[in-house]
């Protein structure tokens, strides 16, 4: 659902179950205040999946350079919830709920999951160079906590562990000229997915 200030309860366990996930996975992660979370929740802004009244997931959405860009972070799913489809249930949403409210805006993330990128993939985000991304200084700042940082400062901002992937709203005008067959399409996805694997286990 659509968070909501009654949620604000569940600022705290969402921000402590997305930092032990990065220290898990051993990856970094762009650390946010349990203000701003709140903030994104009193906005309308984020998606929350509960058991009952048990945390189960999480997602928010913001927009950077005036509004051309948006992305959908801090998704995350509690460890006991997970393969059952509610993390692609959560970004389903948080991506209806971008194209809603900012129609015009180019959708983005930043991921070193391969799960999530197969999720953005079949949403219809396409992997891109960071340099497709926002050029908003204040999305790139939020990096700074990032364990990886120093690796996308040494590359001038062009690479780091990070895929980064798009979702451009004129991309569904050109549907019907496209002629590459989906099957061709997840071959080459599947491919990438692999390199990825390969880049994040050396």
């Amino acid at each position: 659902m659509i968070a909501t200030e009654e949620h604000l309860p569940y600022v705290d366990i969402i921000l402590e179950t997305i930092a032990n996930a990065a220290k898990i996975r051993g990856t970094g992660i762009a650390k946010r205040s349990p203000d701003y979370v709140a903030m994104k929740m009193k906005e309308g802004k984020a998606i929350i999946a509960l058991d009952g009244s048990e945390f189960a997931g999480f997602c928010y959405i913001e927009s950077w350079g005036h509004d051309k860009f948006v992305a959908n972070s801090g998704l995350i799913v509690v460890e006991k919830y997970r393969g059952h489809g509610l993390a692609k249930s959560i970004k389903k949403m948080a991506f209806d709920l971008s194209r809603k409210k900012f129609p015009d805006a180019k959708i983005f993330g930043l991921t070193t999951g391969l799960a999530v990128m197969k999720i953005n993939s079949e949403l219809g985000y396409r992997p891109v160079t960071f340099s497709e991304l926002t050029d908003d200084e204040a999305f790139w700042k939020g990096c700074q906590s990032c364990v990886n940082y120093d690796i996308l400062m040494r590359t001038n901002r062009k690479h780091c562990l990070c895929t980064g992937m798009l979702y451009d709203p004129k991309w569904e005008k050109e549907k019907p000229a496209e002629t590459i067959e989906e099957p061709k399409k997840m071959s080459v996805f599947g491919r990438w997915l692999k390199f990825k694997q390969f880049v994040l286990r050396k």
